[in-house]
């Protein structure tokens, strides 16, 4: 049988120590592939569907976003986590340790068909958002990388996040519309529970959200100081957004457009990819079979 390991050498948590041992307690034959510039990941993923018995992937969210743009729907994929913050695999369920999710894959992982989302024509596997959440993917982007060639971490995150929030005049007013359902400030699409994590705890802007089903989206009709604090209770799950009056909310759609006033910032899975004034987002229905 025939399984490859893709592997991201320059992600924060992958180093040549860890890919040795990862690489140990995978099944033995287990060939590696490294990746060496962007998109590599999604040309090895397409060179693997339905030639392997098996995919797995070592590096972070911008590694996993790139496999689930090149996989088919049939070739089973283990993530392993290996970035700074791995958001796919723990929201599947897996091990933030590398090795241990490693050996969970080599043995009692089963095969899960989930979906995925799609926007204007590129794959995200757990978010996507357009305005300010992009916006902070860009300032922690522009950060550079430091001098081992990893991105920055946590901290760095949450440091742009406060700046860039702070760079705007308060209140915020609504600068997109997402068609037929009404104007907000910035939009979040969710096609997991987990839109994110701060250190260990997750962010659940849209908590019903489900690998297993459709999009949801979760946009602020407008922000002011005083909505901060509601903000941050939304971002870890607390609150109805069902009955809410202060946003814009999707459950379980299969497609949904958004249309900017101004050409703004949209990221997927974390990665910033460029401003967008349109955005269709549609759901994949038990695109990619996963291991977990």
């Amino acid at each position: 049988m025939t399984r490859i390991l893709i592997a991201n050498p320059w992600a924060s948590g992958v180093d040549e120590e860890r890919l040795a041992t990862v690489r140990a307690a995978l099944p033995a034959g287990t060939e590696v592939r490294l990746t060496s510039a962007r998109g590599d990941a999604t040309d090895l993923a397409r060179e693997a569907s339905g030639a392997v018995d098996a995919l797995y992937v070592f590096g972070g969210d911008g590694t996993y976003n790139e496999v689930l743009n090149g996989i088919d729907g049939t070739t089973p994929v283990g993530f392993i986590a290996g970035g700074g913050t791995s958001v796919l695999p723990r929201a599947l369920g897996l091990p933030r340790d590398p090795v241990g999710a490693a050996r969970r894959l080599a043995g009692a992982a089963q095969p899960r068909r989930i979906g995925v989302g799609r926007v204007n024509g590129r794959r995200f596997g757990f978010c996507a958002g357009i305005g300010l959440d992009a916006e902070i993917v860009r300032a922690v982007d522009d950060l550079g990388r430091r001098s081992d060639g990893r991105r920055p971490g946590d901290l760095a995150f949450a440091w742009s996040g406060l700046r860039t929030a702070a760079r705007h005049r308060y209140p915020l007013e609504s600068v997109l519309d997402v068609a037929g359902h009404g104007r907000a400030v910035f939009a979040l699409v969710a096609n997991g529970p987990t839109y994110s994590y701060a250190g260990p705890v997750p962010l659940r802007f849209a908590p019903r959200a489900s690998f297993y089903g459709g999009l949801d989206l979760v946009a602020p009709r407008h922000v002011r100081v005083r909505d901060i604090p509601r903000i941050v209770r939304y971002a870890v799950g607390w609150g109805d957004r069902t009955n809410a009056c202060d946003l814009v909310y999707a459950h379980d759609a299969d497609r949904l457009e958004v249309v900017c006033d101004r050409p703004l910032p949209m990221q997927v899975d974390g990665e910033d990819i460029g401003d967008v004034e349109r955005a269709v987002f549609e759901a994949e229905r038990d695109a990619v079979t996963v291991l977990v």
